[in-house]
């Protein structure tokens, strides 16, 4: 059974971290590898570089809003292609558990469900809802 007096703000923290994540991930691009030395390793993939500053941008604008709650459930899903492609073409490779040398694909699988719950459970508390301010008082089965 879901508590519809807390549901909301669960939503609101999954939201929040997902969103933290893909912020502290494209900034790891932009400031430690640079947007130059990740079109480079894409390249080293055999990805065109310029999917590199797609993927950084991609990153910040749905870290944003993700944590606004701005139409969070496209955003989730629009995030999930970018770490299908890591698993694809750097994780998958490596074995599942990241421990593993060149970090296995465990963590991103866990991130695309954690994607995919946010969105079924949409914004929650807190959250902007196509460009109005807004909380959600309580989820309903019509709506989350």
């Amino acid at each position: 059974m879901i508590d519809a007096r807390t549901a909301p703000y669960a939503a609101l923290v999954l939201r929040v971290t997902l969103g933290a994540l893909f912020l502290a991930h494209a900034g790891l691009k932009i400031v430690v590898f640079t947007p130059a030395g990740t079109a480079q390793f894409f390249q080293s993939l055999g990805l065109p570089g310029g999917l590199a500053y797609a993927v950084i941008l991609a990153e910040v604008v749905g870290g944003l809003a993700l944590i606004a709650g701005f139409y969070t459930r496209w955003a989730a899903l629009a995030l999930i292609p970018i770490l299908v492609g890591a698993i694809v073409t750097v994780h998958g490779p490596a074995g599942f558990f990241f421990s593993n040398p060149n970090g296995g694909w465990e963590f991103l699988a866990f991130w695309i469900l954690a994607l995919v719950a946010q969105a079924l459970l949409g914004e929650g508390a807190y959250g902007l809802k196509s460009g109005s301010v807004g909380a959600v008082p309580a989820l309903s089965t019509r709506s989350a």
